[in-house]
């Protein structure tokens, strides 16, 4: 079985920005409506925030049924203030995490596969204790960059989600080794 966050044939179409904004109008409105806990909102808005699939988002507002047009002026007010006040909340700290996280560089793409572990002879090697010995692989596969997970003890991740097998990653994308956390970048 294959799980949607290995090594796809081919990549995933975006969400629009139409799709993540009805999502975040309805993770709104499920607070507003007292649907939702405040950190059960939360952690939605973020989780729809950095969705890539439209199943993502369909997922996250699932148990929350739209009463658009039904409701006063003065709700739709009251879920704009907010959805404005949580997206400030939730980007500021996404910006804020995202900037202290050290920057791991892709390998040039004619480069071998870069090796990453504790071991010495590894390409990054990484000397934190939950870091195995032969910990990941990055490769470029057909123009993509793919993480592999070489049976660490502690788990690769990508964006936060635990890597089984490949992962495709992209610039920007979060990877963390163990307990070790780097912000992918090109330059």
């Amino acid at each position: 079985m294959t799980s949607s966050f290995e090594y796809p044939g081919f990549p995933a179409p975006r969400v629009s920005d139409a799709e993540r904004d009805l999502a975040l109008g309805r993770l709104r409105e499920g607070a507003a409506l007292g649907k939702l806990s405040h950190d059960t909102f939360l952690r939605r808005m973020e989780l729809a925030l950095v969705a890539r699939r439209a199943e993502d988002l369909a997922v996250l507002t699932a148990d929350l049924q739209s009463r658009r047009g039904t409701e006063s002026p003065w709700t739709r007010r009251l879920f704009g203030w907010v959805g404005r006040a949580s997206a400030v909340s939730v980007g500021v700290r996404k910006a804020w995490h995202a900037e202290r996280l050290p920057k791991l560089l892709l390998p040039h793409p004619s480069a071998l596969p870069l090796a990453i572990g504790r071991d010495p002879g590894n390409g990054l090697r990484l000397t934190h204790e939950t870091v195995s010995r032969a910990h990941a692989e990055l490769s470029l596969r057909d123009g993509l960059w793919v993480l592999r997970d070489l049976g660490s003890a502690n788990g690769t991740t990508v964006n936060g989600r635990r890597v089984t097998g490949s992962a495709v990653v992209r610039e920007g994308d979060e990877i963390g080794f163990g307990r070790m956390t780097f912000r992918l970048s090109l330059d």
